[in-house]
């Protein structure tokens, strides 16, 4: 049965726009997207079928890149660009959220979470100062250069400023390896420890320095470079 066949009331996009989006199901919302279905498919049929090829899971079938959802029956390239797109859409908004939660920060993986997904497709080496409060909370984080990184370009002056214009107690540095390479450099193990000793003159602590490379990270903190 194609989409114009069933009655108004039933139709995923008059349905949305009838009893809101909490009134979908899974399958209707990706029909949605979708937007057409195949020669003998309707797109309601379509995407009850993708689910369906990925365990009805939601999560599996939203880790799937644009080339492995090409590759589902029925799936062309605008199909699966928009599908990827409102997939990392959620993700960011997720990521945003938790971020606006002001999330108590408890393991480097709890800034991973946050951070990884903001810099691991960046071809651009970032550096962040992220500004938490006394109870671990993050109040704010402050981009304060890009390009590579070392001591001309990122100086205590820069990430102290931060610090004290936001009122944090202490502070943790963030910066991507768009190598991919996770592990630190010794010019960045030279930057840290100097940050480090400026930490002791201002009284706010360094609490860690976490490297981001593609969807891996390395906290000096774990690998006690702090």
């Amino acid at each position: 049965m194609k989409i114009k066949d069933l009655p108004p009331d039933d139709r995923p996009r008059e349905k949305l726009l009838l009893r809101g989006v909490q009134s979908l199901t899974e399958s209707e919302l990706i029909a949605i997207l979708l937007r057409t279905g195949t020669k003998g498919k309707s797109v309601l049929t379509l995407a009850k079928e993708l689910l369906r090829k990925n365990n009805n899971s939601l999560a599996m079938l939203a880790t799937k890149t644009v080339s492995e959802l090409k590759r589902e029956t029925g799936i062309g390239k605008d199909k699966a660009a928009t599908l990827a797109a409102a997939f990392e859409l959620s993700r960011r908004l997720s990521y945003s959220e938790k971020l606006r939660s002001n999330k108590k920060i408890t393991s480097p993986s709890d800034l991973a979470e946050i951070f990884v997904p903001l810099l691991r497709d960046e071809v651009k080496e970032k550096f962040i100062v992220v500004c938490l409060n006394s109870a671990n909370k993050i109040i704010k984080y402050e981009e304060i250069s890009i390009g590579s990184l070392n001591s001309s370009l990122v100086h205590p002056r820069e990430v102290f400023k931060v610090a004290i214009d936001n009122l944090a107690a202490g502070i943790v540095l963030v910066h991507n390896h768009p190598s991919g390479n996770p592990l630190p450099s010794d010019e960045d193990i030279k930057v840290t420890k100097k940050l480090t000793e400026a930490g002791k003159i201002f009284d706010i602590k360094i609490m860690d320095h976490i490297i981001v490379a593609g969807n891996n990270f390395t906290s000096f903190v774990e690998k006690r470079l702090i």
